[in-house]
């Protein structure tokens, strides 16, 4: 399926440490960015993927993603193509008593000192158990979006 459904939050608390499964390093640039469409290369460990995604509809947390894996090799060829700005943070799994799980993506670099979590889910109408760490929901917030973290880093908003 090319839909990606999800919710976004602040992390209010570091409780979520001690609830992940796992760990994975993550490096990720932009070779487009546009209102209409982004297309992102990532490194997640061993593991690298080329990503397009479209904005989602309004009023709607459903939206177009297409993601397929790449060799490292082409993920460091098409990473020195990418727009000026990258993204690093490392990312916890945290699994949800309903058989969903939690994102939890602890930036580094310009983006340190935010942390946010997605929780994604088969359908916009999922109902799903709010774990006590997650703050306000930011879904639909552009500024939270990776891309715009890229390109206006979280140290410049103060």
């Amino acid at each position: 399926m090319n839909t990606e459904i999800e919710h976004k939050f602040l992390v209010v608390s570091d409780e979520f440490l001690s609830l992940a499964i796992c760990k994975k390093r993550i490096c990720q640039g932009y070779l487009a960015v546009h209102p209409s469409r982004t297309v992102r290369v990532r490194r997640s460990d061993d593991r690298a993927f080329i990503t397009v995604k479209a904005p989602a509809p309004a009023g709607c947390i459903a939206r177009f993603e297409w993601e397929r894996p790449i060799s490292l090799d082409d993920f460091d060829a098409l990473f020195a193509q990418c727009l000026p700005g990258s993204v690093e943070k490392d990312r916890y799994i945290v699994p949800l008593a309903d058989g969903l799980k939690v994102e939890v993506d602890v930036f580094h670099g310009r983006n340190e000192g935010l942390v946010l979590a997605e929780i994604e889910l088969p359908s916009e109408d999922t109902p799903f158990d709010r774990p006590a760490f997650l703050g306000a929901d930011v879904t639909g917030d552009p500024r939270f979006y990776n891309s715009y973290l890229a390109e206006h880093p979280f140290d410049s908003w103060k």
